[in-house]
């Protein structure tokens, strides 16, 4: 115990004398005050780099908002897409239900949005065929087609409110299917298998567009009422005839929706190609064809629109706003920003193409020219220097890169985002 005291006592005699020397000394003081502030200072500003790092931290943990069964849900998660994630919270997807986006989207945005759309009773009349069913369908023809019903493109498929639960046995819609009508249409000795809602031979010739010359005929007479599976000719005597089969391509029909995240799409309505026939008149010299003449083009199969919606719902978090507000980035472009960095990279600003599920605290030792880098994965990542030296960790600096990379290639960054929905790169 002595010893320990005698220790303490030779601390504390060092101790006064190294206060005195600063005392006696003209700068003590002075020179003591300015390094206490300097450390201070430093430890303040580590603090400050340190809160600033934190208020950007990109890692594969998403915010997702979930409307289901009359709640909306908001809930962090690692889980890689929106089937994954529902099957972890216990949200059940009957086969009938629908799921916008479908169940392989990834989750890479933040506040991204998920809606459940649960299957309801409908009732579908087909002619005098009653079938009741389950559906989330999105449309009339998309609920048909949930029942297992073959639909021609031609049918005419409509909805409507139920109106007596007692007899319709149903709280939901009503399906009216109206059925069109089969037919063969012989054009010049080209067999056309055709269907219709028109009432008489010249509907049908005027609806598909058959324009009659006067060495034409046409059997039966125009005024014919047409009946299920009739044949139609249309004749043309002492002309060589030939016929093209084309593919009319399935028209696409784009709808907005506010409840979905931006960039995000939903099928609401599967499309299917339609077909034409083109006929030819031969014109020939010596036997041999010198010229085509294009005498009728007749739709044998309508084409049915694919329906589409596209997310416009916009919630980006603001430490990233926050980042492209610095780097010169207009709000209206925020939305296409977000969009391209949160695929390419998840926000990681030292992510190396085919680092997955992490963000490096620290760039990598080198950058290989095939391999791509950064927020917006530039290829290779080292020519991103030229919009700062800080360019290996600097979000701000990348991304003020990405703004003339985008203007200079797609026009502007809109461009840049139609390109990377179509091709998934940019």
């Amino acid at each position: 115990m002595h010893m320990l005291w005698n220790k303490f006592r030779r601390i504390r005699t060092a101790q006064a004398q190294l206060i005195r020397r600063w005392h006696r000394h003209p700068f003590g003081l002075p020179i003591a005050a300015f390094v206490g502030l300097l450390l201070v200072g430093s430890v303040g500003l580590l603090a400050i780099n340190k809160q600033s790092a934190a208020t950007f931290h990109p890692d594969n943990n998403y915010i997702v908002i979930i409307s289901h069964d009359g709640v909306k849900q908001t809930v962090p998660t690692h889980e890689p897409t929106v089937g994954a994630l529902l099957k972890k919270l216990d949200i059940p997807v009957a086969a009938r239900d629908r799921v916008e986006p479908s169940l392989s989207t990834a989750i890479v945005q933040d506040n991204f949005r998920i809606n459940v759309y649960r299957a309801i009773p409908i009732t579908i009349y087909d002619g005098d065929v009653v079938t009741n069913a389950f559906s989330a369908g999105a449309t009339p023809r998309s609920i048909a087609a949930d029942a297992g019903l073959t639909l021609y493109p031609e049918d005419y498929v409509t909805a409507q409110p139920a109106d007596n639960l007692v007899v319709e046995h149903s709280l939901g819609s009503r399906i009216l299917i109206t059925r069109s009508v089969p037919l063969t249409l012989n054009v010049y000795g080209t067999i056309l298998s055709l269907r219709t809602h028109q009432q008489t031979v010249a509907d049908l010739l005027s609806t598909k567009h058959v324009k009659l010359g006067p060495k034409d005929s046409v059997t039966p007479a125009p005024e014919t009422p047409i009946t299920p599976n009739m044949q139609v000719f249309v004749l043309r005597k002492g002309t060589q005839i030939v016929a093209e089969t084309q593919t009319i391509a399935a028209p696409l029909q784009t709808v907005t929706d506010s409840s979905l995240s931006f960039g995000t799409t939903a099928v609401r309505q599967q499309g299917s190609d339609g077909t034409q026939v083109l006929t030819y008149q031969i014109n020939t010299e010596n036997g041999v064809e010198v010229s085509r003449t294009l005498l009728q083009t007749v739709i044998t199969v309508q084409p049915v629109a694919k329906i589409v919606a596209r997310g416009q719902a916009v919630s980006i978090p603001a430490d990233k706003q926050a980042v492209m507000r610095q780097a010169g980035i207009a709000e209206s472009d925020f939305p296409y920003v977000d969009y391209i960095v949160s695929h390419e990279s998840g926000w990681c600003p030292t992510k190396l193409q085919g680092q997955i599920g992490y963000c490096p605290g620290y760039p990598p030792d080198a950058f290989p020219s095939g391999k791509g880098y950064g927020l917006v994965q530039a290829t290779p990542g080292t020519k991103m220097a030229s919009a700062g030296s800080d360019w290996q960790t600097n979000p701000v600096t990348q991304l003020r890169w990405a703004t003339g990379y985008a203007v200079a290639r797609y026009g502007s960054w809109a461009g840049a985002y139609d390109h990377w929905t179509v091709h998934h790169n940019w």
